[in-house]
């Protein structure tokens, strides 16, 4: 089904479901409490798996029997933080340029909530990923993608992190700036972007990953106070050891919004394109009470992300500034976005 965003200079020519982005207060909704993590594997060597095919794991063991137990360490990060299940797509060996381009061309064709790449990859795919996620945002097809560390390295200084967020700044990415330490061995952002992944999919919308502990011993990098509120401002990801445990600073993506309010964005976009898919579009008539019936069903539909927290005040109601004539309607639909408490300030008096 055709849909995403929509020119009001330009009308769609395809029957679909088209939603523009409107900042303002908010016009967005729900996604799943748990979801599905992409990740394209380099190595599957000691595996019965072939190349360029996808596979779905929702266990180590699976994983081990299709990849091969010396080669799974994205995959166990992703179910570590909290992912329902990997959707696997296998690189051939000493993966090219060509081979990255057919894999993002067969991912299309599969839905997934978060993508993460297998452990380090150079900058030239991270960027290539950035322009794939707002092609098929444009499309219709919304998820998040979560960078790391091109090479170990690039941990050990906080601006090369931070100047990576800049580069790929953008509401449906999140780059990764400090990695783990465990069992005594560094984990570069690279290599642990994958378990940011899975902890990503695994919250419920109605929930931010600020503060979530991560299951690691250390990170390989200790940020002063000072560069952890430059990290922010660039819209950095980062652990910090707050000398008790290691756990995300705060959920945002690389633009600097939250992730929790962009997932919340994405769910109406993809839950809403398909219940009309399923339910309306061609099914009914556009008259008053066609018309009635799709604004009654979202608006339920809104009211119970409202009822789990998500959203507050749902509005919808057709767009007044345009006429919903022929095949096309126009809907308004308005909400407050429900934060997480993040900041707790108090005044003593004494």
């Amino acid at each position: 089904m055709a849909g995403g965003q929509w020119d009001p200079t330009s009308i769609p020519t395809r029957p679909g479901l088209y939603i523009n982005f409107v900042t303002a207060a908010a016009a967005q909704i729900k996604g799943g409490a748990r979801g599905t993590v992409a990740i394209p594997l380099k190595a599957f060597a000691g595996g019965t798996a072939a190349a360029k095919q996808f596979y779905t794991v929702t266990t180590e063991a699976d994983a081990t029997t299709l990849f091969g137990a010396a080669n799974i360490a994205s995959i166990k990060y992703a179910l570590q933080g909290g992912a329902k299940e990997v959707l696997v797509y296998t690189l051939p060996a000493s993966a090219v340029t060509a081979d990255y381009t057919d894999m993002r061309v067969a991912f299309d064709t599969r839905p997934f909530n978060v993508f993460a790449f297998d452990g380090e990859v150079a900058a030239a795919e991270q960027d290539a990923v950035k322009t794939w996620v707002a092609a098929n945002r444009a499309d219709g097809k919304h998820f998040l993608a979560v960078f790391g560390a091109s090479v170990a390295a690039d941990d050990a200084t906080p601006a090369t992190g931070d100047a990576r967020s800049v580069r790929v700044s953008d509401d449906y990415i999140v780059n990764l700036t400090v990695g783990g330490v465990i069992n005594g061995t560094a984990v570069s952002s690279g290599k642990y972007a994958a378990w940011v992944a899975g902890l990503i999919a695994g919250t419920a919308i109605n929930a931010s990953i600020t503060y979530a502990p991560a299951p690691v011993d250390d990170v390989n990098k200790r940020l002063t106070n000072a560069e952890i509120k430059t990290a922010l401002g660039k819209g950095s990801l980062v652990l910090v050891n707050d000398g008790e445990k290691i756990k995300v600073e705060q959920g945002v993506v690389t633009s600097g919004k939250k992730i929790r309010q962009i997932r919340a964005r994405q769910a109406v976009a993809t839950d809403i394109t398909k219940t009309a898919a399923d339910a309306y579009i061609g099914k009914i008539n556009n008259n008053e009470d066609g018309q009635a019936a799709l604004i009654v069903a979202i608006k339920a539909y809104l009211e119970t992300l409202e009822t789990s927290n998500v959203l507050a005040n749902p509005t919808v109601q057709l767009d007044p500034q345009r006429p919903s004539v022929g095949d096309t309607v126009y809907l308004l639909i308005g909400y407050v976005e429900v934060d997480s408490m993040e900041r707790i300030l108090i005044t003593v008096n004494i």
